[in-house]
């Protein structure tokens, strides 16, 4: 079961997100073949919808029309990728963060060479790659993102841009419309880095190097994931936790090392969730108590998901640290620490994607195969104050927002708040260059 962060599709803006820039991948006229892989893919995914959405009414959608309707748009598609995209839409017509297509894997990686965040209710630029072409066009962390390709980002699209874009659509370039921290604005058309891969990978073991370049992409992707701490004497320890993927031994060793300090911030900005054991691991480390995560409602029953009474749990003083990023498990450790009073929520609202999802892998052809995925929520949380976050978030405790100047200039003014908070000192310049992002490759 994983409680994950997912990027939504606005089916209303399906085909007007990529209005001013060609779509790259699959756009050639799709094949008769094609076309019934397409109608393949749709049938398996919705059967599982059927049989394991956690709402066997569908929040008052008729599914089944909706599962037709989207089969004559793909036979009048153009392309593989408008077949997709058809795909896609029907899925987000549940209005549901954790129900969503995994499309077929391309044969190229893509990246834009920058990032962008909603921070309140304005998108900033956050990050740029290095030599990237975002970086030659002078995009820097603090611009404002007026638009993309026409569209103002907001924290109820954003999301679905980048799904768009990253994913299901992939772009040879956007059109962003910025804002300086001085005001000024202007307009960029930033390429995209496309790096081939292979069209055919052979993972039955006779091509060793496409098994050892998988392992090698696992490997990398498991690195970054990893948490990252920085001790400050016996006072604090800052932990960033990247998602809630780890074992239950690897949690004690981080909350081993932070029984030694008399404070703790947890940092879970830009946290995308994870499994539901991690989550269970984390909040019995954190109280001397059992502590009810909220119930989990399914299509059949009602249950409890409880943290057991945690043996030599940490006790010292907690801050957490969530965005507009923090996700699934992220927001609902948050939420605890308020609901159970165990220390301070610093930063942003939440994004309010709270469910408990499984993902479904499929495979279609003979031979060469051609593998995709959906992920099916199959239960709501509902915490102890009879709330879901989902569509909600979590407000934090004390909003703390870097400013577009904080951004130019590396500054973390939330960081900097966290430590105050537990007596030590520490400027926001300083805090800015703890724990400096890594870019995947």
């Amino acid at each position: 079961m994983n409680l994950t962060r997912k990027m939504i599709i606005y089916p209303a803006n399906l085909i007007a997100l990529t209005g001013l820039l060609a779509t790259v991948g699959w756009t050639q006229r799709i094949s008769n073949y094609d076309r019934d892989r397409a109608k393949d893919m749709l049938r398996d995914i919705a059967a599982d919808i059927r049989k394991h959405y956690y709402d066997p009414k569908f929040h008052g959608l008729d599914w089944d029309a909706k599962v037709q309707e989207t089969m004559e748009k793909i036979d009048k598609s153009a392309g593989m990728s408008m077949a997709l995209s058809h795909i896609a839409a029907a899925l987000d017509a549940l209005n549901d963060s954790h129900t969503f297509l995994v499309p077929p894997q391309r044969p190229f990686r893509n990246d834009y060479g920058w990032r962008a965040q909603m921070i309140g209710d304005h998108c900033y630029v956050i990050r740029v790659r290095p030599q990237a072409d975002a970086e030659a066009k002078g995009m820097k962390p603090g611009d404002e993102v007026l638009t993309i390709n026409g569209y103002v980002p907001d924290r109820s699209n954003l999301w679905k841009m980048e799904y768009v874009f990253k994913t299901l659509r992939p772009q040879p370039g956007l059109r962003v419309s910025l804002q300086d921290p001085a005001g000024h604005q202007r307009q960029v058309d930033v390429m995209t880095k496309f790096t081939e891969l292979k069209r055919v990978v052979d993972l039955s073991g006779s091509n060793e190097s496409d098994i050892w370049n998988v392992i090698r992409d696992m490997e990398s992707d498991r690195y970054l994931m990893r948490g990252r701490a920085i001790e400050s004497g016996d006072e604090l320890m800052i932990l960033r936790l990247p998602a809630f993927l780890f074992s239950e031994s690897e949690v004690d060793g981080m909350i081993a090392k932070a029984r030694k300090h008399k404070g703790l911030i947890l940092d879970l900005r830009s946290n995308p969730g994870g499994a539901v054991d991690t989550l269970q691991y984390v909040v019995e480390r954190m109280f001397d108590h059992e502590v009810k995560i909220g119930d989990r409602i399914g299509r059949d029953a009602r249950k409890a998901l409880i943290a057991k009474a945690g043996h030599n749990p940490f006790t010292g003083k907690l801050v957490v640290l969530v965005d507009s990023n923090s996700a699934s498990a992220a927001e609902l450790f948050a939420r605890i620490v308020q609901l159970e009073k165990r220390g301070v929520v610093l930063g942003d609202r939440s994004s309010g994607h709270v469910m408990e999802a499984k993902r479904n892998s499929y495979k279609i052809g003979q031979g060469t195969v051609l593998f995709f995925g959906a992920s099916i929520t199959d239960a709501d949380i509902v915490m102890s104050d009879g709330k879901s976050l989902e569509h909600t978030g979590v407000f934090p405790d004390e909003v703390v927002l870097p400013t577009a100047a904080d951004l130019a200039s590396g500054r973390d003014p939330v960081l900097a708040r966290a430590a105050e908070t537990l007596g030590v000192k520490l400027s926001a310049e300083a805090a800015g260059k703890m724990l400096p992002y890594e870019w995947p490759k």
